[in-house]
């Protein structure tokens, strides 16, 4: 850890919820200067571009893993609610105002949240190394609304080593989602570190 914060393969070696609420709960008040800025991190952009794409205005949508609102940053005039494990980061974001609703939540659990509440997901930076894997969908999937829109990045490594690929196939297969669109992205912008050339993948389908 630096003096303002981790960096990205710090944050590549998270082992599960409570490692995650540690590391983040700590890098929360220099989260968007020391990575969001500093590493010149476009993909909230990217993604929330997308999903403007993809849903009406009166889109009831919901942020998982939004940590402090970059993606919400991307997506004013729009209803957006956020969903986190860390209490630290929620605190940051509810400062920008960007979210009708803030909720504390374990993505690998069951989530306080009601059935059919949601009409798009949305997510950046969750489905990476270390952090959540394509178990959650399930728990999603209750509590959004028949043709709820996922924009979910990812990127590759994690795409064909936790497991996505089969998962999606899966629900695709049982008739609970439509096939899957898949979007490459930039990751980062302006940078020089050694992950500037990195680039993501965002799955894009519809609840059944």
């Amino acid at each position: 850890m630096t003096d303002t914060g981790y960096d990205l393969d710090e944050a590549y070696q998270i082992n599960g919820p409570a490692d995650a609420r540690k590391m983040y709960g700590d890098w929360a008040p220099t989260y968007d200067e020391s990575f969001g800025a500093a590493w010149g991190y476009i993909a909230p952009r990217e993604i929330a571009a997308i999903l403007r794409g993809e849903v009406p205005a009166s889109a009831e949508i919901l942020d998982i893993g939004s940590g402090t609102g970059l993606v919400a940053e991307h997506l004013r005039g729009l209803t957006v609610d956020a969903l986190d494990i860390t209490p630290e980061m929620l605190e940051v974001a509810r400062g920008k105002s960007l979210y009708r609703r803030l909720t504390l939540g374990d993505l690998t659990g069951t989530l306080p949240i009601a059935d059919g509440s949601y009409d798009a997901i949305i997510s950046c930076g969750t489905f990476t190394h270390g952090h959540v894997g394509p178990e959650c969908f399930p728990e999603l999937l209750r509590i959004t609304r028949p043709g709820a829109v996922f924009a979910c990045g990812t990127i590759g490594p994690v795409l064909d080593g936790a497991g996505f690929g089969s998962a999606l196939a899966r629900l695709v297969a049982h008739g609970r989602i439509t096939p899957v669109i898949w979007r490459d992205i930039p990751i980062y912008e302006g940078a020089s570190h050694a992950h500037k050339d990195d680039r993501g993948l965002v799955m894009v389908f519809r609840r059944v």
